[in-house]
């Protein structure tokens, strides 16, 4: 009995061990990953749909996830036996990648490339709409390859569409509302862009451009300098990447010319790879007139009435003209090496006749006296840079990187004040102003050396450090002359000469952690500046101090396509030498203008929180953001006993700014899509030494729709409207713009011709801006009117093999298109397939 018993509760034993191991056997978890990239660009596919199906796709999904930003995406499945992917993106045609598992912990599907897909609908030819943004917690891509409106537009047009960038109308541009941020192009810092950022952008058609990242929290890895960020524009080409993409063996081009009422250019550029060799050129000139602008400045004197009645009408015209070449070379698999150099110059000339007239107080009826005024100013850029990259590992996640960097810029100022007369007088005689003229020469030289290495810890950590030292040595030789009985003459008081040095050196590091829907980074890094200014006519100064800057970014992906998160970003910006040179300018007769050697870095933090949605048809961006702002250096102004206007800097103002800003797309109909692109903010700002504060919302938006007809036509519609904007000591009245262009597609897509109109939407079509500054002892308004009306027709051919080889050699890749969908139509039935 008792052996019946043992026996029986052996067999109860042995039973339960068996469910237990079978249990364990149906709940044994796999982690399934790839990465989904574009099959001719090699560019990661954010955003994508993916299901996983149990055997074959005629059952339900039992697995759904979106691709990341990168184009990564992971999953987890239960069980063992056969299994089937199916990738499907908007434009692309779906992807079916057959599986098995088998007990393995974790599968890599690897690189899964996805290829283009046109589609015909009720015997319309229709392209799918791609999405144009890729959002994460610290940065915003705009693809502006994929925006119908950059067959027309510049590169100045296409930052009013970005979220967080905002370009007045006097083409000022501000990214997370500071004035301060740096311009790199593919990646790499860019002197003349971050000196002259409208000025060029203005003249750059936006085809010359892949995309645009605005970099609102940078990490650790990049400089510290920069209030609002970075604006990264990379410029359209292909890239070679070790090891990743295919050999293309092929090539593509485009060559476009415009013109209109205000000017007109020519641009080509041209990009391919052959084997392991990858290459890029590119051209463009562009001639832009901007027309006559109309200037009134009244200042008065608050304690003895003294006015200053100031008008000028100038014209402006800015030819411009750039070229570089790039190459790419993939020593094997592990390894590449990349070089580029380029060229860009512009000149500007301003012409006018300004008419002063100082009256009131003690003058009574005053004087004026009129002049003409003309300003030629050449700058040049010569850009060079070499890197080299090896990967550690054949899945290219951890890696070393040198680059070198050098930068050249000459530049010349020629400036004529002539021809002065009096128009009115007291007493008959009016004091008039000597005629003078001026030269100027100037240089800058920087050269940069940079080490990065990126570490692959573990399946969910990464770790990046680097090292970086730039030199940057300034030149400046300015000579004025006062013009007697028609001979020049030196005047060693008003003529300046400088060299400034500076010496940046920096460390980081910076930590990346992942946990299922969680990801972290954080990162530290420290600067440390030597800058030392010499002169023959100013005394000498040196500066040496360090900055500590740390980064922190979270996110929590709510569910697939869904995410929220969190950013603290510090930011610094030096004092460049035209606020530190205390050279005395007083080329103009009732005014000065001078540098503050004194003047200590600025310290900007950013607190944000953001919020991202994904769908097939509707993709968002939300940000509220905290920024504080101690001792930032501000231009002011104020009359000495003589009654000459000193303008000079200072670390004077603190400022608080709360903003909520906002981007939407959303694809109404398969040939209907809406961008909104809008900014709220409120500011308050503050100085206790001028004894001046501020406060008060501001706000701006874009509203973007485009239109796809039928025969290859498209329309696109954009309106913008800004508010004032504030400054310490007054503000700066809105303005409204309208934007209209009208497209066709000729040739098998081949050729576009592209009519653009643009005209603010104000009287006479012009845009009219009003300024108001109240300063420690007097009061300043001005009014301007800028001429933005235009009219442009644009032409752009392109060429090349790329696609038609690539698709010829991917026809032998053992993968399985589904050919007859679009990648909507695919994404609805994939439970049907």
């Amino acid at each position: 009995m008792e052996l019946c018993k043992i026996t029986f509760h052996a067999k109860r034993v042995v039973m339960l061990m068996c469910c237990m191991l079978a249990c364990l056997y149906v709940n044994a978890q796999t982690t399934v990953k790839g990465i989904l990239l574009d099959s001719l660009t090699n560019e990661p596919e954010p955003y994508a749909t993916v299901r996983v199906y149990k055997g074959t796709t005629e059952s339900q999904p039992i697995a759904m996830t979106l691709s990341g930003t990168e184009g990564q995406f992971q999953t987890t499945l239960n069980g063992r036996g056969d299994f089937t992917v199916v990738c499907a993106a908007t434009a692309k045609q779906a992807l079916m990648r057959h599986f098995t598992v088998g007990g393995e912990k974790e599968i890599d599907l690897g690189r899964l490339l996805l290829s283009e897909k046109e589609s015909t609908m009720r015997g319309v030819e229709v392209t799918a709409m791609k999405p144009v943004v890729r959002m994460e917690a610290d940065k915003i891509t705009y693809s502006v390859e994929d925006d119908i409106d950059s067959r027309s537009m510049t590169v100045l047009d296409m930052l009013r569409k970005l979220p967080k960038v905002v370009v007045d109308g006097q083409d000022n541009i501000t990214v997370s509302g500071q004035s301060s941020f740096k311009v790199y192009v593919d990646g790499k810092p860019n002197m003349m862009l971050t000196s002259n950022p409208s000025l060029i952008l203005k003249a750059m058609p936006a085809s010359m451009v892949a995309s645009i990242e605005v970099i609102t929290s940078p990490g650790a890895k990049y400089d510290a300098e920069g209030a609002g960020g970075i604006i990264n524009i990379c410029m359209a080409k292909t890239n070679v990447a070790a090891g990743g993409a295919q050999q293309l063996n092929g090539y593509n081009g485009s060559i476009s010319a415009n013109g209109g009422n205000r000017g007109g250019g020519i641009s080509a550029n041209v990009s391919g790879q052959n084997k392991r060799l990858s290459y890029n050129a590119n051209f463009n000139y562009q001639y832009v007139d901007n027309g006559e602008v109309d200037v009134k400045i009244l200042r008065e004197q608050i304690e003895d009435a003294m006015k200053t009645d100031y008008h000028l009408k100038s014209k402006n015209t800015v030819p411009f003209i750039m070229g570089g070449l790039g190459l790419g070379y993939e020593i094997d698999s592990l390894s590449q090496v990349n070089a580029s150099f380029d060229i860009q110059r512009f000149g500007v000339t301003n012409e006018g006749d300004p008419i002063t007239r100082l009256y009131g107080g003690a003058l009574g009826v005053g004087y004026a006296f009129g002049n003409h005024s003309k300003t030629k100013i050449g700058n040049t850029t010569y850009n060079g840079s070499l890197d080299y990259q090896r990967f550690f590992d054949a899945q290219h996640e951890s890696s070393m990187t040198l680059t070198y960097q050098v930068s050249c810029t000459p530049s010349q100022k020629d400036s004529w004040t002539t021809e002065f007369y009096s128009t009115q007088a007291s007493n008959g005689v009016a004091p008039l102003p000597l005629d003078r003229t001026s030269k100027g020469d100037e240089m800058t030289t920087e050269h940069v050396g940079q080490f990065d290495l990126v570490n692959k810890l573990t399946a969910h950590a990464k770790l990046n450090t680097g090292l970086k030292y730039a030199h940057r040595r300034s030149t400046s030789d300015m000579k004025y002359y006062d013009v007697i009985g028609g001979e020049q003459k030196l005047s060693e008081a008003m003529s300046s000469d400088y060299e400034h040095t500076n010496q940046i050196g920096a460390i980081y590091a910076e930590s990346e952690h992942t946990w299922d829907r969680w990801s972290a980074k954080a990162g530290l890094r420290y600067e440390h500046t030597w800058q030392r200014y010499a002169s023959l006519r100013q005394t000498p100064f040196k500066a040496n101090y360090g900055n500590l800057v740390p980064s922190m970014t979270a996110s929590w992906t709510i569910k697939p396509g869904q995410s929220l998160g969190a950013t603290y970003n510090m930011r610094i910006s030096r004092p460049g030498i035209t606020f530190l040179n205390p050279y005395v300018d007083r080329s103009e007769p009732t005014s000065i203008n001078y540098g503050q050697p004194n003047l200590s870095v600025e310290k900007n933090h950013i607190v944000s929180l953001v919020y991202n949605l994904y769908t097939p048809k509707f993709i968002m961006n939300a940000t509220l953001s905290q920024a504080f702002d101690k001792g930032v250096i501000e231009e002011y102004s104020f009359y000495d006993k003589d009654g000459i206007l000193n303008t000079t800097y200072g670390n004077i103002v603190d400022c608080r700014t709360t903003s909520l800003s906002f981007f939407a797309s959303w694809a109404l109909t398969r040939t209907t899509r809406l961008f909104f692109n809008g900014t709220g903010s409120y500011a308050d700002l503050s100085s206790s030494v001028l004894d001046a504060k501020n406060y008060g919302w501001s706000g701006n938006a874009m509203l973007n729709v485009q239109q796809t007809l039928p025969k290859q036509w498209t329309l696109s519609a954009v309106v913008v409207a800004n508010s004032r904007r504030l400054t310490l000591e007054g503000s700066t009245s809105g303005f409204n713009l309208g934007v209209l262009t009208l497209s066709k597609s000729l040739l098998k897509d081949r050729l576009n011709l592209s009519l653009t109109g643009v005209t603010g939407l104000a009287k006479g079509g012009k845009l009219h801006i009003d300024q108001f500054k109240e300063g420690r002892n007097f009061t300043s308004q001005s009014n301007i009117s800028v001429p933005i009306t235009r009219v442009v027709l644009t032409a752009r051919w392109t060429f090349g093999n790329t696609q038609k080889q690539f698709q010829q050699r991917q026809s032998r890749v053992k993968s399985d298109y589904i050919e007859h969908q679009s990648s909507s139509e695919s994404i609805g039935n994939a439970g049907k397939m």
